[in-house]
């Protein structure tokens, strides 16, 4: 396991589009997936310990976010050849397990996370109504492990991005695990 930080944010640099497939048997792209205050692009995984360790505050974050008008997806992009709890059929299970309340879609050509320039998983993409970045940083303050009373910083950011339309001009790198590419 590769530890990695992405970039920080590019303030204003547009969404690129995309059409991928969800768990749910539903084709998602940009236009079905925000909401009217925003959109938070999330590249996970199932296999990565950093995102295991966020899946229940990601869940109660996108919820919360959704009443302000911030939709979520999340896109894993992993090589599932290399990492079999990275499958489809895993993918549904986990979404499942977890109640998501965002799609949960593959990107099998890996195209869409060159597309972000997605470093690693989680890589949180925070955007405004217009779908201008921003966000790009991290969930909280726990890393791998929860902190009892971490500061919310993507959930606060998302916030005042739904509510201003402007994301924190301070923001802290996302850290996970680098996303699995495959061989060419």
């Amino acid at each position: 396991m590769v530890s990695l930080q992405p970039p920080l944010c590019d303030f204003g640099w547009k969404a690129p589009d995309f059409d991928l497939l969800g768990v749910d048997g539903v084709r998602y792209n940009l236009a079905n997936a925000a909401g009217k205050n925003g959109l938070l692009v999330m590249f996970i995984c199932n296999h990565c310990p950093y995102v295991k360790s966020i899946r229940e505050r990601l869940v109660r974050d996108t919820l919360e976010l959704k009443a302000h008008g911030i939709n979520s997806i999340a896109i894993m992009s992993n090589d599932p050849a290399d990492y079999e709890e990275d499958s489809f059929d895993n993918m549904r299970s986990i979404a499942q397990q977890y109640g998501y309340p965002f799609p949960y879609v593959i990107d099998a050509t890996q195209q869409i996370a060159k597309n972000y320039d997605a470093v690693c998983t989680p890589d949180f993409f925070g955007f405004n109504a217009k779908l201008e970045l921003q966000y790009r940083g991290r969930l909280d303050a726990s890393r791998k492990e929860t902190a009892p009373d971490a500061p919310r910083d993507l959930f606060n950011a998302m916030l005042q991005v739904a509510q201003t339309g402007l994301g924190p001009a301070e923001q802290i790198a996302s850290m996970g695990c680098s996303i699995k590419w495959k061989s060419v």
